[in-house]
């Protein structure tokens, strides 16, 4: 992928403070995430970090990073290259978490760093916004590498 010279985390930092709207009405850029890969969302209410990550790597030139092309989160554990917690890269890893007892649900956004207790994520849909959220490192289920640079 010669001639990127910003990551998909420098790109996703562009978009921190994109929130979705109060009540009924829905934010129009999440609704173009949303549908950027499935047609069915009809409002910003529904789980959307998979879709964020899926734009921001449709983004990336030329041609794009690996996409999961799903708005489910475990989707990623499909895309790129399986790597330890310990080697994730700012900029060219996502990290997938579980969300709750059911083993479908989850959360990903961009890796950005961790500790020995805790990840930190570039992500949409944290707290209904694109922003850097902590969480627990014993709900990573994989961290995935999209891009070797």
């Amino acid at each position: 992928m010669a001639g990127i010279t910003f990551t998909a985390y420098d790109l996703a930092t562009r978009f921190v403070g994109v929130k979705e709207f109060p009540g009924s009405d829905s934010n129009p850029f999440i609704m173009s995430l949303l549908r950027l890969d499935q047609g069915w969302p009809r409002n910003d209410e529904v789980p959307w970090c998979s879709a964020f990550v899926n734009y921001i790597a449709w983004l990336i030139p030329p041609g794009g990073l690996p996409r999961s092309k799903n708005l489910a989160a475990r989707s990623w554990l499909d895309v790129g290259r399986p790597i330890n917690l310990d080697q994730a890269r700012a900029g060219f890893d996502v990290v997938i978490l579980s969300r709750g007892a059911d083993p479908a649900s989850g959360h990903v956004g961009f890796y950005a760093h961790h500790t020995t207790a805790r990840v930190t994520l570039l992500g949409g849909n944290q707290s209904d916004a694109v922003r850097l959220s902590d969480y627990d490192v014993r709900r990573v289920v994989g961290v995935r590498r999209l891009w070797d640079g």
